[in-house]
C-alpha cells in the first residue's frame, strides 16, 4: 500500500471539523490541525484539542490571518481540508494565496458540508451565504488548485434532533411544521456516517402536520429579525421547497454518490437515528 497522505486541517475545532479530524486520524492519515492563539486559549476548546492530541494528531500553531505561518504549516502536508464555520467561508481565499504560493499541495477540499452550491435555488440569506462557497469554487479553478467539493447536505445530529422545528431540541410530540407541501425529499448525513432518507418522526404516535405555503415562507424569512433563524428558514426553503438536495443527477462530469464509491460503509437511515429519542 502507498504512503498515507498527510492531512491538515484548517477550522477543525468546529462543529464538523471534529469529526473529519478525528476520522483522518483513526484512519492512520498522519493528521495536522492548524490552532489560532484565541482557539488554544478557548477553555471549550481544551479538551477536544487534548483529544485530538491523544489520537495522534499535530497541532501546528497557527492563523488563517497570519499568511507566513499559512504557507509553513501547508508545506508540510499534501492535502488540506477547509472546515472554516460561516463567518469565514470568504476569507478562504486565504488559503487558496498560501496554497499557491506553497505549490506543493495535491489536494484542497474548501469548507462545503451542505447543498451543492452550484445547482440550488436559494432565497437569502442562504442565497448569498451560496454565493459565496461557489466564489470560493471558482476561485479554486482559476488557481488551478485541485480540489474536491464534498456535498453532504443536511447534519443529520443538527437538524433531525428537532426534525427542524426551529427552537426545539427534541423531536416534537403533538405537531410538526412542515415547510412547503411535504413532496419534495432531502438529504440527511449523520456526522459519523452517510444517510440519504426521507425524514419520518419515530415517537410512538401521529404527528399533526402543519404546511408552510412557500408564498408565506418566504413571507416569514423576510419579516424574521433573527439572522440566523432566517438563515435557516432559507436553507429549509432550499431544500424541503425546491429540493435543491435531489433536484437534479449526479453526473460523472462533476461528482459522484458517496454510497456508490464507498458502498462498505455502514450507512445510518432516518429512523435508526430517530430512535435514539422513543
Amino acid at each position: 500500500m502507498g504512503e498515507k497522505s498527510k492531512i491538515l486541517f484548517i477550522g477543525g475545532t468546529g462543529y464538523i471539523g471534529k469529526f473529519i479530524v478525528e476520522a483522518s486520524a483513526k484512519a492512520g492519515h498522519p493528521t495536522f490541525l492548524l490552532v489560532s492563539e484565541a482557539t488554544l486559549s478557548n477553555p471549550a476548546k481544551s479538551a477536544l484539542i487534548d483529544k485530538f492530541k491523544s489520537l495522534g494528531v499535530n497541532v501546528l500553531h497557527g492563523d488563517l490571518f497570519d499568511h507566513e505561518s499559512l504557507v509553513k504549516a501547508i508545506k508540510q502536508v499534501d492535502v488540506v481540508i477547509s472546515s472554516l464555520g460561516l463567518v469565514l467561508l470568504g476569507d478562504q481565499v486565504k488559503i487558496i494565496d498560501a496554497i499557491k504560493e506553497a505549490g506543493n499541495i495535491k489536494r484542497f477540499s474548501p469548507s462545503e458540508f451542505g447543498n451543492d452550491v452550484d445547482r440550488e435555488h436559494a432565497v437569502d440569506p442562504a442565497k448569498t451565504m451560496f454565493a459565496t462557497k461557489a466564489k470560493i469554487r471558482r476561485t479554486i479553478e482559476a488557481a488551478g488548485i485541485p480540489y474536491t467539493y464534498v456535498v453532504s447536505n443536511f447534519f443529520a445530529g443538527y437538524f433531525l434532533p428537532s426534525l427542524n422545528q426551529p427552537g426545539a431540541s427534541v423531536p416534537p410530540r403533538d405537531k410538526v411544521v412542515i415547510l412547503g407541501d411535504g413532496n419534495p425529499k432531502a438529504v440527511f448525513n449523520e456526522e459519523n456516517g452517510i444517510a440519504a432518507y426521507t425524514i419520518r418522526a419515530k415517537i410512538g404516535k401521529t404527528l399533526e402536520r402543519v404546511y408552510v405555503p412557500e408564498e408565506q415562507l418566504l413571507k416569514n424569512i423576510q419579516e424574521t429579525v433573527v439572522p440566523m433563524d432566517a438563515l435557516l428558514l432559507s436553507i429549509g426553503h432550499s431544500a424541503f421547497v425546491k429540493g435543491d438536495h435531489i433536484n437534479f443527477e449526479i453526473e460523472p462530469s462533476f461528482g459522484v454518490e458517496a454510497s456508490e464509491l464507498y458502498p462498505d460503509v455502514k450507512y445510518t437511515t432516518v429512523d435508526e437515528f430517530l430512535n435514539q429519542f422513543v
